[in-house]
């Protein structure tokens, strides 16, 4: 192996990142069938009621930005930690930068 690959597989900050990508492959999971729930749970009162509910709203919009914000962080997209390393997603994501590194929330 070149020097290269060995200082690779020493870095601290490439293990440290492949442990957040572990725990956010997890939580991304979660996030998905809380989603999924609330999809259900939204099709059901719009069937039934004709009515949707604002709270579930806002809270599938959140999970949405979530989703979004820790799929552009396990694709090498951003470097952001989202929530619960960083703060918790209001309203639609913007877009990521790969140098932004300041980014403190979507607001």
């Amino acid at each position: 192996m070149s020097n290269d690959v060995k200082d690779n597989l020493k870095s601290h900050s490439t293990w440290k990142r492949g442990l957040y990508m572990l725990l956010y492959i997890i939580f991304t999971r979660i996030a998905e069938v809380v989603l999924g729930m609330v999809i259900l749970f939204q099709f059901l009162l719009k069937l039934f009621t004709g009515e949707t509910n604002d709270r579930l709203l806002k809270l599938g919009q959140g999970l949405s930005t979530y989703l979004y914000q820790a799929f552009q962080f396990l694709t090498y997209n951003s470097e952001y930690l989202p929530y619960p390393f960083g703060a918790w997603p209001k309203g639609e994501p913007k877009p990521a930068k790969i140098s932004d590194q300041s980014e403190t929330s979507a607001d």
